[in-house]
């Protein structure tokens, strides 16, 4: 049975699911889909066009589905889709896609910190940490096991690696490999993000392999072609051969996505 406070505004082409709570003040928009047992805290805002899964925490004065910033937007219908199990803070906003049928999402297991940004058109993968103030711009990837720093921001876009740990107050303007830790103003990539690796049981034989595949790539002096074709002369672990498709895949310091946002 469902937890409604008497203030809370819900349309009603809304669909809500079982055990959902939602606290006083909060707004449930348009077209909007809560799974089951969601805890919505007071004064949520949810906008129209969002789909939210099962299990999410979702603190007061969130705002979730808002229209895209972008001047190009000219009231398409376009959508928000949240997985499962999310943690999502104080004061975060997370905005719909940009054009028409356009799908900003989250996936599952994320903690997005108070004050948080995910702007329209982002792919926030899986067991992902957004520190406070962390500000996402439109259509960048953020994929598994990614740690971003408080008051970092993204250009439009980036594309950050698995397990990549990015340090506070960066400026990311480059995708970021996976497996490295990066920081700066402007970000630059530092090492591999050894403790990450351990913490997710990447095996030391491989996180070696890393570590000298990501000092030939950035610290070496070489082409990227070179440092390449010296990695592939060593004895090869799947997470270099990711690392190397994911540079491979990046062209003139700008991003090299290799997903489009499905409409």
């Amino acid at each position: 049975m469902s937890k409604i406070h008497s203030t809370a505004i819900i349309h009603p082409s809304s669909t809500i699911g079982e055990n959902v709570e939602i606290g006083a003040y909060s707004i449930i928009g348009e077209n909007v889909i809560l799974g089951d047992n969601n805890k919505i805290s007071s004064h949520v805002i949810i906008e129209k066009d969002t789909k939210i899964g099962s299990d999410n925490t979702i603190a007061s004065s969130a705002i979730l589905g808002g229209d895209p910033q972008d001047l190009g937007y000219k009231g398409e219908r376009t959508f928000l889709e949240i997985g499962d199990n999310n943690i999502i803070r104080e004061c975060v906003t997370i905005h719909r896609g940009s054009k028409e049928g356009n799908i900003t999402r989250v996936e599952n297991n994320n903690l997005i910190m108070a004050y948080a940004h995910i702007g329209h058109d982002c792919h926030i993968h899986n067991n992902v940490v957004l520190t406070n103030y962390a500000g996402i711009s439109g259509h960048c990837i953020i994929e598994d096991r990614v740690i971003i720093g408080g008051l970092t921001g993204l250009h439009q876009f980036v594309r950050v690696g698995t397990m990549a740990m990015i340090g506070g107050v960066s400026k990311v303007n480059i995708d970021i490999p996976p497996f490295t830790l990066s920081d700066g103003n402007p970000v630059r990539i530092r090492s591999v993000n050894a403790i990450g690796l351990r913490r997710n049981r990447v095996s030391k034989d491989a996180v070696d392999a890393l570590n000298e595949a990501v000092k030939l790539i950035y610290n070496a002096k070489l082409s990227r072609s070179v440092a390449i074709r010296q990695i592939r002369e060593k004895e090869m672990y799947p997470e270099v051969e990711y690392l190397i498709s994911f540079v491979e895949a990046i062209r003139d310091g700008k991003s090299g996505r290799q997903e489009q946002n499905p409409k």
